[in-house]
């Protein structure tokens, strides 16, 4: 039954379910589907209760423990499966403790399943297991017939190898490059406010003017680098305040994804774009990092769309949900220049579609982004300009 149960963990593991905690003493495995909508955890336990009251007990401390997880995110499983692996079940009666799944207070639809998978039913529980989890199934006997403590151990050796290989390829996305240009891009716009202020205010619209910020007329008469310049200037201190602090946050997390020279190509463009969408639906001054900013979330989405499940397992629900209060507070307050943020917003998911993710290419989605890119700009640019 080790060789099994261990068999099972690297199955599971291999067909789409992710090893999310294991015991010290490795007799305990939750995993969890790469299914975001809904995800499946499984909790596989290797042990070997005599009396039913230990079975029950175990289930309720399984219970409870998914009751108290919430604030993991693997906590958010609507269903979850209880598996026991047994030489033999418990001598009193505990087919009545499996028999029907108990529900999940506070999770929609959530349930616990439970499966006692022993010596005398293992073809059938492991086709129902199978049946639930969408993998094939199936005990293979050990090739070492004579040692199968040496089978089981070489089996949990090859999944804790691969579990740790995991986890480090999973590290190592998330620090790809070094935050140069944030940093950069952030003493830019601080010297560039310092500059606005020395030189009569950076709420003073001439100043604004003096120094690049988005001004339709002048657009229009060909000062087209006014695209490109207002990413740099802030109206006021609150204004820069609060956009340093989310290129801060949302920069380095960004350009730790992307690299150093991405991150360059995603953010300017998408300076650019929300300035382009500034341009053509708000005729008032403009100028500020949002647009840019915006990008960097867009850039966000795309690598949801590469890797779906890791971004919902770790900060896809944030970035979206930051993304759709944004909006709607440019929507209800006036003065913020929502069409700016929406346009940095699709440049900046259309620049990281270009560019794609570190280590990763994709040659026909980044020739369809970038076709899409420049044809959005050339249209933009051509309606604005006449």
């Amino acid at each position: 039954m080790d060789v099994l149960f261990w068999q099972l963990v690297q199955r599971l593991s291999r067909g789409g379910y992710r090893i999310v905690r294991m015991s010290e003493q490795a007799d305990e495995v939750w995993l969890e589907s790469n299914h975001w909508r809904r995800p499946t955890l499984i909790r596989l336990v290797r042990a070997d209760f005599d009396w039913s009251r230990s079975l029950r007990l175990d289930m309720e401390y399984t219970w409870q423990f998914v009751q108290q997880m919430r604030g993991w995110n693997f906590s958010k499983a609507g269903r979850v499966i209880n598996v026991y692996v047994m030489v033999y079940p418990p001598v009193d009666d505990w087919e009545f403790l499996v028999a029907e799944p108990l529900p999940l207070s506070g999770m929609s639809d959530g349930v616990l399943h439970t499966l006692l998978l022993h010596s005398g039913n293992m073809g059938d529980v492991l086709l129902r297991l199978a049946e639930m989890t969408g993998v094939a199934l199936r005990f293979e006997p050990p090739v070492e017939t004579s040692d199968p403590f040496a089978a089981a151990e070489r089996l949990k050796r090859e999944v804790v190898r691969e579990w740790r290989r995991r986890r480090e390829e999973e590290r190592r996305i998330f620090e790809y490059g070094k935050p140069m240009f944030t940093r950069l891009f952030i003493v830019v716009q601080v010297a560039m406010f310092l500059v606005l202020e020395w030189s009569g205010g950076s709420t003073n619209p001439d100043v604004l003017i003096h120094y690049g910020a988005k001004f339709n007329p002048l657009i229009e008469a060909g000062e087209w680098w006014r695209l490109l310049t207002p990413m740099f200037l802030h109206i006021g201190f609150l204004h820069l305040l609060t956009n340093t602090l989310a290129l801060y946050y949302l920069g380095i997390t960004v350009e730790r994804l992307y690299g150093s020279l991405r991150f360059l190509f995603i953010y300017v463009t998408a300076g650019f774009f929300g300035a382009l969408a500034s341009f053509l639906f708000t005729p008032s001054l403009s100028a500020g990092a949002s647009g840019a900013i915006f990008g960097l979330f867009g850039a966000l989405l795309y690598f949801g769309t590469v890797y779906r499940h890791l971004f919902f397992r770790t900060m896809g629900m944030n970035v979206i949900s930051l993304i759709i209060v944004n909006l709607l507070f440019g929507l209800l307050v006036p003065g913020i220049d929502n069409a700016g943020h929406i346009g940095g917003l699709v440049g900046g998911f259309l620049a990281a579609s270009v560019v794609h993710l570190p280590k990763h290419t994709a040659w026909g989605r980044q020739a369809g982004a970038l076709a899409a890119a420049v044809l959005l700009a050339a249209a933009g640019l051509w309606i604005g300009f006449r």
